[in-house]
């Protein structure tokens, strides 16, 4: 409501200047000062929706590959074929629980047929799913935190652009030495645009960034629980192999 109110503020001024609203009669009518301010703005906005592209297909595609690779490396597991798991954990890497369980299958895999006792055994599995949790984190998390930066910063960057239209307006008033809206309706209509512009680009840019921290939450309990279940299972194996 804000945005739509400022919008029509400044179309209203627009045409106090007998000027044609449009993108074109808008952008002639800024001073370069807010016109740098308006290609910063699209330059945030247009890296902010590549985020958003970006991270929806991963996690989508994390989310198809996880539900085939569950039930698939569950199975194998049951009986025992650690390598027909870790094969079928490579087929889906997309998978961030593929990408965690193989780290840890692989470890314990590897120490199996070492002459380790089983506790160091276990340990050094464990420390591998921890590695690998906190390297996919990241993944999950990469470029995220920008548009928190985007959502944050934008409204301050849209509000400079404001402060410059109100200098503009004043000196509008300084040259025709007359307090009318014809002398200050560009200065204003170019203020409150670039504002509107600001919070155009800030609030989808928050409404993502908080979409996904959630998912990437989901993400986590997801491979927490994955590691603590594969965990268990090395304990199990183990256990049944000292007999």
């Amino acid at each position: 409501m804000l945005g739509a109110n400022i919008i029509a503020l400044a179309l209203w001024l627009f045409q106090e200047e007998a000027m044609q609203f449009d993108p074109i009669s808008m952008w002639r009518s800024m001073g370069w000062s807010a016109r740098t301010v308006v290609i910063l703005l699209f330059i945030m906005s247009a890296w902010s929706i590549g985020v958003m592209i970006d991270r929806w297909i991963a996690y989508q595609s994390a989310r198809k590959q996880s539900r085939i690779f569950a039930p698939a490396v569950a199975g194998a597991l049951k009986d025992g074929r650690i390598d027909e798991a870790i094969s079928i954990a490579e087929q889906n890497k997309r998978s961030h629980l593929a990408k965690v369980v193989t780290a840890g299958l692989q470890e314990f895999q590897a120490h199996q047929v070492s002459a380790e006792i089983p506790g160091e055994m276990i340990e050094a599995s464990k420390r591998a799913l921890e590695r690998a949790s906190a390297i996919v984190h990241a993944e999950l998390k990469r470029g995220v935190s920008g548009l928190a930066t985007i959502g944050s910063t934008a409204p301050f960057v849209g509000l400079f652009g404001t402060v410059v239209g109100i200098i503009h307006a004043f000196q509008g008033i300084a040259a025709q030495k007359s307090p009318g809206i014809g002398a200050v309706s560009a200065g204003i209509a170019e203020a409150l645009v670039t504002t509107a512009i600001g919070l155009f680009v800030a609030v989808p840019a928050v409404w993502v960034y908080n979409y996904f921290t959630s998912k990437v939450e989901a993400f986590d309990v997801e491979m927490d629980n994955s590691s603590s279940e594969l965990i268990d299972y090395f304990i199990k194996r183990a256990a049944r192999g000292k007999r």
